[in-house]
């Protein structure tokens, strides 16, 4: 779940983090009242989206009076703002944050990040940030530092003492940047976060730090945790696939290509998806059974499969464990078949609990099915189907 940048900041500032004061506005005249509550010599007026690379895409001003901010709130709300990260239809801004505009000294890219490939959560800097940060960073992939973080997130003195060192982060300004490294961490585990990035991050002239921007990413999976997080989860945009399968305790990440998966299991999930990568086909998805899903649910899950045009096969790989059957999936499965005009063929696998009632039903209901006991074969069947073998 992506945080706009009010709401990222709203978090760090509970942690400790230093931000400039502000206030969200939802109209022209709100934002000028937002302003002159307000004691500074200059503001920042910042559509609010949830994306990046707004200041490169006109989606932040600069005004010298409140009334100038009432201006400049005029044009940006109702605006369809198009970044590099929303695409090529853009998003709509419904608000704008209006904050004292910062006169630092530096900027400094910052950022806490999930490794999703190791396994470890790692902090990453550079010495300049700011809004051509990506673009440099793409230029010169060297530019950036990382130190990874310990499971625990006891990071030692001396190690983060030679990352800030390594971003220029020194003399008045080295305890602060540690003490924000500090927060930064614990802000970022205790929400369960895959990405907190700061961008950027000011050096003032006596030396403290603060955060002009920010951003945040939530795992969806761990939002079970976090009840805090239940309002903004419900307001923040998502496609139609992943909105469906949410509201049927579904885990669903839609993905590029033409076979549709269907595995109970975030561990099984993932190992499926992997062996058919390597096998040379394109999943259409990840999805994730959760244990209390009904067969209803489950059904309406399998139907965002049959909506996508893309989907030319689907594989399914369950294990019946204790509350999620093998026959719950296979019911599951006729159902959503029978509601859809789209049947594309099925390559099934089930084992454990009920696998041999559930392979009944799918041979009873007359579903379009081939059943497979080992994964490898059906990995290599289901490619090959969606590929037009008949």
């Amino acid at each position: 779940m992506d945080l706009p940048e009010y709401q990222a900041k709203e978090i760090l500032a509970q942690y400790g983090v230093t931000v400039p004061e502000g206030a969200l506005a939802r109209s022209a005249v709100e934002a000028e009242n937002r302003a002159r509550a307000i004691t500074c010599e200059k503001f920042a007026v910042k559509a609010q989206i949830h994306a990046g690379g707004r200041g490169l895409a006109g989606g932040v001003k600069f005004a010298a009076t409140p009334s100038a901010v009432r201006d400049a709130a005029e044009v940006l709300i109702g605006m369809r703002l198009v970044t590099e990260q929303t695409g090529p239809a853009g998003e709509e801004v419904d608000s704008v944050w209006v904050e004292a505009a910062i006169d630092n000294r530096r900027n400094i890219y910052i950022a806490f990040v999930i490794d999703e490939r190791k396994g470890v959560a790692q902090l990453f800097g550079a010495p300049e940030g700011g809004v051509a940060f990506e673009e440099s960073a793409r230029a010169d992939p060297g530019m950036l530092e990382s130190l990874e973080v310990p499971r625990d997130g006891d990071l030692s003195g001396v190690d983060v003492a030679g990352f800030l060192d390594r971003l220029g982060i020194d003399g008045a300004a080295a305890p602060h940047g540690a003490a924000l490294i500090a927060k930064l961490v614990r802000a970022a585990t205790e929400t369960d976060a895959l990405l907190v990035e700061i961008n950027p991050l000011a050096i003032l002239s006596d030396g403290q730090v603060v955060a002009v921007d920010a951003k945040m990413v939530i795992d969806d999976s761990a939002l079970y945790r976090h009840p805090e997080f239940e309002d903004i989860a419900r307001a923040a945009p998502r496609d139609k696939y992943e909105r469906v399968a949410r509201e049927n305790d579904i885990n669903f990440v839609k993905m590029d290509g033409d076979i549709g998966v269907v595995v109970n299991g975030a561990g099984l999930g993932l190992a499926t998806n992997d062996m058919l990568i390597d096998a040379g086909g394109r999943p259409a998805n990840f999805m994730d059974i959760r244990t209390t899903a009904t067969s209803l649910q489950i059904a309406r899950g399998i139907g965002v499969l049959l909506e996508d045009p893309a989907v030319r096969a689907i594989l399914v790989n369950v294990h019946g464990g204790g509350m999620t059957v093998c026959d719950t999936v296979a019911e599951a499965i006729n159902i959503a078949y029978s509601r859809s005009a789209r049947k594309p063929p099925i390559v099934f696998r089930a084992a454990g609990q009920n696998a041999s009632w559930a392979l009944k039903i799918m041979k009873d209901r007359r579903l379009p099915f081939e059943p497979h006991d080992d994964i490898s074969g059906a990995v290599k069947r289901v490619i090959a189907l969606a590929k037009g073998a008949e």
